[in-house]
């Protein structure tokens, strides 16, 4: 197999792995956060994401990251890992699934114009066309599933922060995977998360003595499962990708979402929400089709070949 092929279809299969297993947080945090106060899930998940990835880091003897990595680990850790799943949870709470869906998934638009102004990422018309139609997708999906709760300035501010610090921790965290694995990456990222939300430990300890069994084992699968294995398979394919692109194929996420809800939660979605999914599809296939045809173009030319691997998904 061509081996920009074959860096392709690798770099596919993991951004998939990570928007299913991400998709399906929403189901568990559902059960855990009923239970737990937003801090203390977060660190809660932190912490079960940090040991599992710890453990898979001393079976493989992985070292300490590169001193050029640092700094791209630590923002990343900061933004992504600690600060925003915590203002993500709290925010969660103040708004209706609508406000969050408009104000949350503005997150991939703010990482195509970081990318683009920090990180010299093109942004084609296909990949601009595809996330406007992903866009109105995720939109149309929250306000379709949107039940009778209310928004707040508050919970407007506190999402709008949270897309904001998905944003810088994805262009944050893109340097550091030049010189840095994907495993070592997201390991000290999510200590760096861990640390950040130490001074939610009593409230974490409190709640788990009062917490039912099922939300505890729902908040270390957020940690094992969407954080430690899912940001990992991010890692790898945003190392072998721009960050416009991988934040574009996020936009499948609530599609995916409303697949588990029907299937894991019996909740049947309107044809709005079914047409809010297929449109969040189509926006990620336009968005990612001209990897696809540009990935074979320039195997005949060899100087070029090293550049155009990179930007492959």
């Amino acid at each position: 197999m061509n081996p920009l092929r074959r860096t392709e279809l690798l770099a596919t299969a993991a951004a998939t792995v990570t928007v299913v297993l991400w998709a399906s947080a929403f189901v568990s945090i559902r059960s855990a956060g009923a239970a737990y106060s937003p801090g203390a899930l977060a660190l809660g998940r932190l912490l079960s994401g940090a040991l599992a990835l710890g453990a898979i880091c001393l079976i493989r003897r992985e070292g300490l990251p590169p001193r050029s990595a640092w700094r791209g680990i630590a923002i990343s850790g900061v933004l992504w890992f600690g600060f925003y799943m915590v203002v993500l949870n709290w925010g969660e709470q103040q708004v209706d699934a609508g406000t969050a869906a408009l104000v949350v998934n503005i997150g991939p638009i703010l990482i195509a114009l970081l990318g683009a102004r920090l990180l010299g990422d093109a942004m084609p018309p296909r990949l601009l066309a595809g996330m406007a139609v992903s866009f109105a997708g995720a939109v149309t999906v929250g306000l379709s599933m949107s039940g009778e709760g209310g928004s707040s300035v508050l919970g407007v501010v506190l999402c709008l922060l949270a897309a904001i610090a998905y944003a810088g921790g994805v262009v944050a965290q893109k340097p550091a995977l030049g010189s840095a694995s994907p495993l070592q990456v997201t390991t000290f990222g999510c200590l760096t998360g861990a640390v950040l939300c130490l001074p939610f430990a009593g409230q974490l300890a409190s709640e788990a003595a009062d917490a039912p069994l099922s939300a505890s084992l729902n908040m270390v699968y957020l940690g094992v499962f969407p954080t430690a294995l899912a940001f990992t398979t991010w890692a790898y394919a945003l190392a072998r990708t721009t960050a416009s692109r991988m934040g574009a194929t996020t936009y499948a996420v609530p599609a995916l979402v409303v697949l588990m809800s029907w299937l894991f939660l019996g909740e049947v979605p309107g044809l709005l929400t079914l047409a809010g999914g297929v449109l969040c599809l189509a926006g990620v296939a336009v968005s990612r089709s001209r990897t696809r045809r540009g990935a074979a173009a320039p195997v005949a030319t060899p100087e070029p070949r090293p550049e155009k691997a990179s930007d492959s998904a």
